[in-house]
Order: C-alpha cells, then structure tokens, then sequence
C-alpha cells in the first residue's frame, strides 16, 4: 500500500484530503503544526496527527497542502530528508513556478490543482449542488503537471492527485506554466477580479433603487445565459443583436486596449507568481 505523508493536514485544504485519503485505497500519515489544527482534524476525521519524521519514514508521496507562501520554506525543510524516488506534489503552481522548489534531481516534483465543479453540471443532489468547492460531493476536473521525474510517477501522482480531489472526472496534462496561466492569470487575476466587479455593480444598482433581492436574482439569471452563451454550453445560443450592441459600446469603457496581452505575458505571470509567494505590501 502507498504511504502518503500530508503536511498541513489540519487546514481547511488538509481536512479535506485527510477525509478523502481516509476513503482511499493509500496509507495516509497526516502532519499538522498547530494544536487547533490537529484538533480540527481529529473532530472532522478521526485521524491522529504523527510527527514529520514518522511520516516521512517510508513515505513514498508527500503531499503539502500549505500555504503558497510557506511552500518554499516548508519544501527546502523535507526535501534533503527524503530518500531518492520520493514523489512531492504541490497544490499549486505558483511556488514551483516561481522558483522556490529546492534543486534535487532524484527526487519527482508534480503540480496538481482542483478545477472546481464545473458551473454547467449534471448534479442531482442538494449536497452535490451546494459543494461549490468540491472534494465532498460534487464531481470536477483537475490539471496535473510533472514537473520533474520519471514518467511512470506521473501515472502514481495522478492517482493521488484523483483521490484527495474525488470524485474527479477529466484529469487533463499540463505544464507547470499551462497551470500558472489558469491559476493565478486566468482564474484569479482575470476571473475573480471580474465576479467581484459584476458583484460591485449590482451593488451600484441596488444603491440606485434597484430592489436588493430584484437586483441579485436579475444578475444571476443573466449570468446563467449569458455564461452558458459565451462557453457554448448549449446549441444555437447566440446574444441579441441589442446585447452585442451594448457590449461593443461597453468595452472601451471597461477595458483597457491591450489588457489580455499585460495580464497574460510571461514576465506578468511569473511576477504574479512571486508575489504570491512572497507578498509584497499594496501602495
């Protein structure tokens, strides 16, 4: 059976993994730091924290569900004590694309992040419909990248990687640099920014004498169409020659000419990256 050691075991991420490795056909030895963790993970689970060296002992994947800030750290603390052929897997790409991964040649660096539940589904249960993080009970897909080693891990990491993210339907191959795009550029930098603008804007129209409750079910009704238009989600679906209007008249106004081109180039992304890592105060 494999052994997984989990380093951060009793975070929010961490709970989730425990919980899903618990269900695994993997031997999970979950790490936690801080007495309310190890605690928290003991009242969700059931599990019982060990020490990193005990978990460390035979452990042929280490997973670190830490902070992106605390990855370097975390990773330049356990790397030297692994023996050769240990899988890491990060949750995110930004600390291995960003440098901070220790250099350690005999040693399998895989990337691996949830997409979420997709907002086009096919859920028939409360619990599946209302688990918008997924990892409980809503189905997703996942990106993975083997950064480096050999290609039979890439097979062992995935499965890990379906497993503390279950249940996963596509796990799709990427690069670390394919990952860093989608996250932070595409889904953060680009798309929270932009859900935080439409939510700002609702606000604006509810301070104009929009009913509240009128305001948030017109929004995201229209998000629904609109969303399900601009991915394709449904044959034939196409805007009003009114709404293509408006977004033609719109654009110039939102949106800086050349945005996607800052927001997406290489240097932007990498600086991201490192910024994520190693925080830089705003102002």
């Amino acid at each position: 059976m494999t052994k997984i050691a989990l380093l951060g075991a009793g975070g929010k991420m961490g709970v989730r993994l425990t919980t899903n490795l618990l269900r695994s056909p993997y031997s999970v030895a979950p790490v936690e730091i801080t007495p309310e963790g190890r605690e928290r993970l003991e009242a969700a689970t059931g599990a019982v924290c060990v020490d990193l060296e005990s978990a460390l002992d035979g452990a042929e994947v280490v997973v670190l569900a830490v902070p992106d800030r605390a990855i370097g750290h975390v990773a330049a603390d356990i790397v030297p004590q692994l023996a050769p052929g240990t899988a890491v897997i990060v949750l995110d790409a930004a600390a291995p694309y960003a440098g901070e991964m220790p250099e350690r040649a005999d040693v399998t660096y895989f990337v691996t992040h949830p997409c979420h539940p997709p907002l086009f589904n096919d859920e028939v249960t409360p619990e599946a419909k209302n688990d918008f993080f997924g990892g409980v009970h809503a189905k997703q897909h996942i990106v993975c990248a083997l950064m480096q080693g050999p290609e039979e891990h890439y097979a062992l990491c995935e499965g890990v990687a379906r497993a503390i993210y279950a249940p996963v339907m596509r796990a799709h191959r990427c690069t670390v640099e394919q990952i860093a795009i989608l996250e932070p550029a595409l889904a953060e930098t680009v798309g929270a920014t932009l859900a935080l603008a439409i939510r700002e804007a609702t606000d604006e129209a509810i301070r104009r004498g929009v009913p509240a409750q009128a305001a948030m079910d017109f929004m995201l009704g229209h998000l629904t169409i609109e969303l399900a238009i601009a991915f394709e989600a449904f044959p034939d679906g196409r805007f009003s020659d009114g709404a293509l209007h408006a977004i033609a008249q719109a654009k110039p106004q939102i949106f800086r000419e050349g945005w996607l081109e800052r927001i997406f180039d290489p240097q932007a992304v990498r600086a991201s990256v490192k910024d994520i890592c190693n925080p830089q105060p705003i102002g």
